[in-house]
């Protein structure tokens, strides 16, 4: 008996050790978010205005950023090596006005203020082409420094800026692809970010083509990505719990790498991993398999590590979406039929993650185990179902 209240109380030391270890990691409470944007075109030329806000949520925690870059992308179909891209970059400090010559001089941002960035691109094309044409987007890689009581943290977080958008399809040019009971109409968008709204996104390239009885479904990723749920994984500082245990899982998982599965931890906590894990491991040998997934969350499954999704994402970590249940009934009334969030890969699993009131999920999974929405890089992420 004495033992084995020795062993419990080890044990709870353990756990208590665990989660105080990754409660106090270093962490910053800024947060920076893109605000809007404008495009103009002068002769051949773009001129982009991105428009940042750095927030500190934090009551009385004053932070710094001594460093603030920009690394602008270009995205497209065509070479773009012969356009020339210029940076600028403005601070809109409440407090304190910007340097002249363009210097980034380290600010503080105050418990409960914030501040704003205006970013200023322009594009030159050499060539007699059109850079509508030739460059569809630009990634905005933001790489600043956070300076505080938690140290001294690099920082780096991409914006996806749309160029131009396509034309949403017209009635006369809808061709329906037969399906199990059912047709399907994928729908092309134009690359999607977080200056994207999700309800907008449905509205402005579905609406034309709903009818009554109609469900409209949209990727669990292009959601998560909308709402802003993705990092790259230099700024994941994976500990020794996430290096032990990623390589337990099948290397085609997003588990299987220490910042992938460190990205659940930072989720749901070292003890839930730990322990899912474990009973997981003994379920495994029981014959019965998913058992981590189950105790992890629902996150554990939603993960997507690097490579796992179009360009420039595939260079980050993207989470699964949040309240997918509430933004479809949103979308649902807005729209006047019924929306999903699904999961779908080429293996031809399904899964629903949310719906709103109404949606047949069985006639969902078997509209969608083709996968008409594509794993490429169709720009396909909402896919239309009418049932026959």
């Amino acid at each position: 008996m004495t033992c084995l209240l020795e062993l419990l109380l080890l044990l709870g030391l353990g756990v208590f050790w665990l989660e105080l270890r990754h409660r106090l990691r270093p962490a910053s409470p800024l947060s920076l978010r893109a605000l809007d944007f404008n495009v103009k075109q002068s002769n051949s030329d773009l001129d982009v205005e991105i428009w940042l806000e750095i927030s500190n949520p934090h009551p009385r925690m004053e932070v710094m950023v001594p460093e603030l870059q920009i690394n602008p992308v270009l995205l497209g179909k065509a070479d773009l090596s012969e356009v020339k891209l210029s940076t600028k970059i403005t601070p809109y400090h409440p407090d304190e006005k910007a340097r002249d010559d363009g210097y980034w001089a380290a600010y503080i941002v105050k418990g409960h203020k914030s501040t704003r960035v205006q970013v200023n691109l322009r594009l030159q094309n050499s060539k007699s082409s059109d850079l509508k044409t030739s460059a569809d987007s630009i990634w905005v890689d933001v790489n600043w420094v956070n300076y505080g009581p938690f140290g001294r943290l690099k920082r780096r977080q991409g914006v996806l800026v749309p160029l131009h958008q396509p034309e949403p399809l017209q009635p006369s040019e809808v061709s329906f692809q037969a399906g199990d009971c059912c047709e399907v109409l994928p729908l092309k968008t134009h690359l999607l970010g977080t200056l994207d709204n999700t309800v907008e996104i449905l509205r402005d390239y579905a609406k034309p083509h709903l009818r009554p009885g109609d469900v409209l479904t949209i990727g669990e990723t292009p959601v998560a990505i909308m709402q802003g749920r993705y990092h790259h994984p230099s700024t994941v500082n994976p500990g020794w719990l996430a290096r032990f245990l990623c390589r337990a899982f099948h290397p085609t998982s997003s588990l299987a790498t220490a910042c992938g599965l460190q990205s659940l931890i930072n989720l749901v906590g070292p003890t839930r991993v730990l322990l899912a894990w474990i009973v997981g491991l003994i379920l495994k040998t029981l014959g019965i398999k998913g058992g981590f997934y189950r105790l992890a969350g629902e996150q554990a499954r939603l993960i997507d590590d690097i490579t796992g999704t179009t360009p420039p994402y595939d260079q980050t970590i993207v989470l699964g979406p949040l309240a997918p249940t509430k933004l479809c009934r949103q979308a649902a009334a807005e729209l006047g039929v019924g929306v999903a969030i699904v999961d779908v890969n080429d293996l031809g699993r399904v899964k629903v993650l949310a719906s709103s009131d109404g949606c047949d999920e069985t006639l969902l999974k078997k509209a969608l185990r083709p996968n008409p929405a594509g794993n490429a890089n169709e720009r396909t992420p909402l896919v239309l179902v009418r049932p026959n």
